[in-house]
């Protein structure tokens, strides 16, 4: 029997609070969410043509800030100097010459091996919702389509360039320019980047009770050169005018997508990567110094990138990292994020996980070695050396640290360093596939001319076919 304590008690809650009952259990508090990953790629943009990198002459507000909250690696590479087989490496995390995908632009048959994992499949299997927005240019038929190769969510062509502007000709149906949402050809308004900023965003605020990969692959500030009327006004009297609002609109996208994780409260959850898929373009006006070469050709112009990763909260912010990094780290680096502890990431992979190198601050190279190959040009990095070979007709060697600029060939003087380096080539080569197909001849010629006058430290007679 209760005491006449308990049932005073008990009197009391009833006439104040309608009743008696024992205290509610506490409130579980709901398992965290894994962290995001958001992807944010430039296309052909200038390794000095943001405010991060050092230029005063373009205005990038929003994605310095991006790399103010977060790590800038100084020495940074794509695995290719040119679009296409550069998204096929960042997407697999493997050098995509494994898989013969070594040249731009493949036939319209042919794309992205179906073989081949991409980190939004990878991502997928882990309970991720995925989306790619821009543009793909990994292949036309439906067995590449980013809606096959992992990908939830598609808004963007599958081409290699387009209008910034709607266009009858290109966005017709079947065009490899046209817009597509997912598998049906759609109509925008407006200026693109802002449209796939704002598709990006809306994604990502659909997406705030799940995990979320979204890969915001910019045609920016790729050709044609075309810019928002108000921007170009902007900028009226800019030495490079069209390019610098071309890349205030890009970084303006950037900043809107920011926005909405921070809008959303989840910032601090989501690893964010920005780079450009190659060095800039010869036709854009941009600018790779005091680096030598371009989009194209092997010097590091061609493949070295700004590249920068941030995380607040959970790794260093307004950091720069030096070692070796590459292109191919993203894909160990988010599947180290999203799988299970104790799980192993995948074999087969040639990026590393810099986890270890953002958050317990380890100093030392992610990779000893780099290579690069797209025809009859091939280049190899070991440490503070680079070699840059050209099919028959010759080889250079640079020290990278006293010769940044590649204007200083010791291949005479190292022999022996020239050697180890052919020989570390040739080993890798014979890990490749064969590539698939070939870029046209014109390519091919004028690259080679071009690369012939860079090693022979002479201007050459034209920077693009």
């Amino acid at each position: 029997m209760k005491s006449w304590k308990t049932i005073v008690l008990c009197l009391i809650l009833i006439f104040f609070f309608g009743g008696c009952s024992e205290p509610p259990e506490p409130l579980e508090e709901p398992e965290p969410l894994p962290p995001n990953i958001l992807i944010i790629l430039a296309d052909d943009a200038g390794y000095a043509d943001f405010g991060f990198q050092g230029e005063t002459d373009l205005s990038t507000p929003n994605i310095d800030r991006l790399a103010s909250r977060g790590v800038v690696f100084s020495d940074a590479h794509v695995t290719a100097t040119v679009c296409s087989p550069s998204r096929a490496g960042l997407l697999t995390g493997r050098y995509q010459q494994r898989f013969g995908y070594e040249s731009n632009s493949p036939p319209a048959s042919m794309g992205l091996d179906a073989a081949e994992r991409t980190l939004a499949a990878l991502l997928k299997e882990q309970g991720y919702r995925t989306g790619a927005f821009g543009k793909w240019h990994l292949g036309l038929q439906d067995e590449h389509h980013p809606n096959y190769r992992g990908f939830d969510e598609f808004y963007g062509f599958l081409g290699g360039s387009r209008s910034y502007f709607p266009s009858p000709l290109q966005d017709r149906p079947g065009s490899p320019r046209a817009i597509m949402h997912n598998r049906e050809y759609v109509s925008f308004e407006g200026y693109l980047t802002d449209v796939l900023a704002e598709r990006a965003a809306s994604f990502i605020a659909e997406s705030k009770n799940r995990p979320f990969f979204a890969y915001l692959s910019f045609n920016a500030v790729h050709t044609p050169m075309e810019a928002d009327r108000a921007d170009m006004n902007r900028f009226a009297g800019h030495q490079r005018q069209i390019l610098a609002a071309m890349t205030w609109a890009m970084d303006r996208a950037v900043g809107r997508v920011i926005d909405t994780l921070d809008e959303l409260g989840i910032r601090d959850n989501t690893l964010v990567f920005f780079l450009s898929d190659n060095g800039g373009a010869a036709f854009n006006n941009s600018r790779n110094l005091p680096l030598k070469g371009w989009k194209g050709n092997k010097f590091e112009g061609g493949h070295r990138v700004p590249f920068l990763a941030s995380w607040p909260g959970r790794i260093e912010e307004g950091a720069t990292f030096t070692g070796l990094t590459s292109s191919l780290d993203i894909v160990p680096t988010a599947l180290a994020l999203a799988l299970p502890e104790g799980s192993d990431i995948p074999a087969g992979l040639d990026g590393v996980d810099l986890l270890p190198f953002l958050l317990d601050d380890r100093q030392e190279n992610p990779h000893e070695l780099l290579f690069w190959r797209k025809e009859d040009a091939s280049a190899v990095r070991m440490g503070e050396w680079k070699l840059i070979r050209l099919d028959d007709y010759d080889s250079v060697l640079y020290n990278l640290e006293d010769d940044l600029g590649e204007t200083s060939d010791l291949s005479s003087a190292n022999p022996d360093k020239l050697s180890e380096m052919i020989s570390l080539l040739e080993s890798w080569e014979e890990e490749l596939e064969e590539p698939r197909w070939h870029e046209g001849e014109g390519w091919v010629r004028v690259t080679r001319n071009i690369h012939q006058a860079l090693m022979d430290n002479k201007e050459p007679g034209r920077i693009a076919p």
